[in-house]
């Protein structure tokens, strides 16, 4: 069986949602019925983690690479308290490098997520933050997201627009994802992933 590995914040550990609705576990899922042998994955995520919280608990996990599929996911909670797009580029560099290892020095093996935009949420609106602001930050780093990415020949998948498209698909804590916008999110990850996992 092949070995998955994802990296992340609230949107990989599935905050409000059951373990079954965690988008990774969802695609696992889903690639197992594209007769892909994939195990469900490990998941290194906090709810609220930051770049560096989450380089801080792989510091401390133990890791049996290579892994086969590495996914990464980062850098909402980096917006969310007002870090600037210069330090989210060096920092998620440092982590793409880590995923990069931890897939035996892959690249190819690596499948980055984009930052769902949660301005468009009812806590959001309820919080007296700038959401147009939130999108525009959001933009930004996403943008630093999808160009080191493919600089260093990893995959992106831009999840961005479902979460916009779709903002009352949420938990019960009126932020994060429901397992049906997992579900979305899924279904837009599943062909690139099938082409990275094709050989």
């Amino acid at each position: 069986m092949r070995r998955y590995l994802a990296l992340g914040d609230s949107y990989s550990i599935g905050e409000g949602v059951p373990e079954a609705g965690r988008w990774p576990v969802q695609l696992a899922v889903r690639l197992r019925r594209e007769k892909v042998a994939l195990d469900d994955p490990t998941i290194i995520a906090t709810t609220g983690w930051t770049t560096d919280e989450l380089s801080a608990a792989m510091d401390a996990a133990t890791f049996t690479p290579p892994y086969d599929l590495v996914s990464l996911l980062i850098g909402v909670n980096n917006q969310y308290r007002g870090r600037s797009a210069d330090d989210y580029r060096d920092e998620f560099l440092r982590m793409l490098d880590r995923a990069i290892s931890l897939a035996g020095q892959r690249a190819e093996r690596v499948l980055v997520l984009s930052i769902p935009d949660w301005g468009v949420t009812p806590f959001a609106h309820g919080s007296g933050r700038d959401v147009l602001r939130i999108a525009d930050e959001l933009d930004v780093y996403n943008t630093i997201a999808r160009d080191e990415t493919e600089r260093h020949g990893a995959y992106f998948v831009d999840i961005t627009g479902i979460s916009r498209q779709h903002p009352a698909l949420l938990a019960d804590d009126g932020l994060h994802p429901s397992a049906a916008q997992y579900a979305l999110w899924t279904e837009a990850a599943v062909p690139t992933a099938l082409a990275m996992l094709a050989d």
